[in-house]
């Protein structure tokens, strides 16, 4: 069965690495989506406040250097690329990088950890794009189950949760409120997809792990127009409505929803959120993404044995199990309004 893949191609979202970047990649990102321009001039404000660089890309260098040396180490011995969908190294690059180099099939890790329109379909939709646009010599890219449930993703999150009780005055940790913070997508898109009800069970699972008693599942980094019915609470909002209601006394926030400290968890969590709890007073502690934690690049390597294998343990946590290997035709289905 290994015979039949022989590379991986991590797939992920890009992001620019310099302030002449900014601009073309938000473009890019919105090209066809009902995104207010002064919306986009805005988020690039978020960027430029951070030096015009994103730190996707350098986590997802550091997280594919970490792989091949676990893959070289105790294999599957396969090569590892990346690709984005929105900035370089993009994935036509990527592929036909891939061609010139013999691939014929690979195994495809996507940077997210759930399933929906813009974390699953979309990407599938992107490759069988880029294929398109290389030609008949692409290599076929077979994408890896979603791992929202896995031990390898809620481990280290229960860890990093634990991390910031541990600095809580003792009295305070049961009393202290947990907000899991996800990306908030278009209601429409929710409705078609898994979506919520994985970012409910990582979040169940991360807080019973970490005995965590109080806690929520919230939404960050909405985008679309005032009309657009998108998932709620949002982060800040939420913060200020339990504050309100004398419920706040300390507060850790878990992007349950990202795998990396990139942008919109700097941003959104570290300085916006952040600047909510200074103004209401409130103690606030941000918990780490999983980022290349060796528990979580032991996870990749187990997905890729398990898709090798004839007879594979399928590890997940939890009560939803594991989710399939090949998406239905109809999985995730959206039709964005333009």
């Amino acid at each position: 069965m290994q015979a039949s893949y022989d590379a991986v191609l991590v797939v992920s979202f890009g992001g620019p690495e310099g302030p002449d970047e900014v601009l073309p990649f938000l473009e890019n990102v919105l090209r066809g989506k009902p995104v207010p321009r002064e919306r986009m001039l805005e988020v690039a404000e978020h960027y430029y406040r951070l030096g015009g660089v994103s730190p996707i890309n350098e986590q997802n260098r550091r997280l594919v250097a970490a792989l091949q040396q676990r893959l070289d180490a105790c294999g599957p011995r396969l090569p590892v690329y990346w690709g984005n969908r929105n900035w370089r190294p993009l994935l036509p690059d990527a592929l036909a990088q891939m061609a010139r180099d013999g691939v014929r099939r690979a195994l495809g890790f996507f940077t997210s950890a759930y399933s929906s329109y813009s974390s699953c379909r979309q990407y599938r939709e992107n490759i069988a794009a880029a294929r398109q646009q290389v030609g008949p010599a692409a290599p076929q890219v077979d994408k890896l189950r979603a791992f929202f449930n896995h031990p390898g993703f809620i481990e280290p999150m229960v860890e990093s949760l634990r991390s910031c009780q541990a600095k809580l005055p003792g009295d305070q940790r049961n009393r202290a409120v947990v907000l899991f913070s996800a990306h908030s997508i278009p209601l429409a898109m929710a409705t078609a997809c898994a979506y919520q009800a994985q970012l409910q069970e990582a979040s169940r699972l991360v807080a019973e792990g970490a005995g965590a008693a109080q806690w929520e599942l919230v939404y960050q980094s909405r985008s679309g127009p005032p009309q657009q019915p998108w998932l709620e609470p949002d982060v800040c909002r939420r913060i200020e409505e339990l504050h309100a209601a004398g419920r706040l006394p300390h507060l850790v926030i878990v992007p349950i929803g990202f795998i990396s400290d990139h942008l919109e968890v700097l941003y959104d969590l570290d300085i916006e959120a952040a600047a909510v709890c200074q103004k209401l007073g409130v103690p606030m502690q941000r918990a780490a993404t999983v980022g290349d934690h060796r528990r979580f690049i032991e996870m990749i390597r187990e997905l890729i044995v398990e898709r090798l294998s004839e007879a594979p343990q399928r590890s997940a946590l939890g009560q939803l199990g594991p989710s399939h290997d090949i998406c239905p035709d109809d999985c995730c289905l959206y039709e964005p309004r333009l």
